[in-house]
């Protein structure tokens, strides 16, 4: 993908999270079945790195367990972040100490300063990679991640699934409404919008870039990134297919 490509999806995917993403956050108030499965095998001693975690609710479900470990939470909305420091704030000072969180655009090579010489046991990246545009790109991301991960590091990620979904799939949108020749994109690239109404306000409606994995391509990024695939599996939404989970490890 060109670089000029890549911006240009990245700009379009910050400025929907710009203007919806508050609203969007409304509307994920709850950590999904996928997560949950996961989230009790990882160690409460170690330390996480939270890639994309919005208003901070993997913290929060670490908050009401025996959370011994260090958690730093990165996302691109100051909105969010915000949201998430306020809820950390409120936190008894010995836990609050745990809970770090950082402003970061996981889009831009330059993201990984905020980690300095940091070095985690855990990693998350749950509806993250599927926003960044590029396989070079995406590549690029996990390599990062995996400099700073000991060896045998665990690193969760989950990817939308929105082929499974009829009501989903409605949402996708022709690349000629941004500008972007479909010629200039990779297979699985798509352009869905994405609605928001309240009683007293008019619909409005955003558009954001998204990549549809199949199995084949993630455990391929794994293999290229220094991971190991341990596991694989759908849950989530209608069916429990709308997200696909892979659990690599750092070797």
């Amino acid at each position: 993908m060109k670089p000029e490509i890549a911006a240009q999806l990245l700009a379009l995917n910050a400025q929907f999270y710009q203007t919806f993403g508050l609203a969007f956050a409304t509307t994920r108030r709850r950590l999904q079945p996928g997560i949950l499965r996961v989230l009790p095998r990882l160690p409460l001693t170690a330390r996480w790195l939270d890639l994309g975690c919005a208003h901070g609710e993997v913290a929060r479900w670490l908050a009401q367990h025996p959370f011994q470990g260090h958690y730093l939470g990165l996302d691109f909305s100051p909105a969010l972040l915000a949201e998430a420091q306020a809820w950390a704030d409120h936190l008894p000072p010995a836990l609050a100490s745990r809970f770090t969180f950082r402003q970061a655009d996981l889009g831009h090579p330059d993201w990984v300063k905020v980690l300095d010489d940091d070095r985690f046991e855990v990693a998350l990246a749950f509806a993250v990679l599927h926003h960044i545009p590029g396989e070079a790109n995406r590549r690029r991301l996990l390599n990062q991640v995996r400099a700073h991960l000991e060896p045998g590091a665990t690193l969760v990620l989950s990817v939308w699934q929105f082929q499974h979904s009829p009501r989903l799939l409605a949402r996708r949108q022709p690349w000629a409404r941004v500008g972007i020749d479909e010629a200039e994109l990779e297979p699985g690239d798509t352009l869905l919008d994405w609605r928001h109404a309240l009683p007293d306000q008019p619909e409005k409606v955003g558009l954001r870039y998204v990549h549809q994995f199949s199995r084949e391509e993630l455990n391929a990024l794994a293999a290229a990134s220094g991971f190991r695939v341990e596991e694989t599996f759908e849950s989530d939404g209608e069916g429990g297919r709308l997200g696909l989970y892979q659990v690599w490890r750092a070797v």
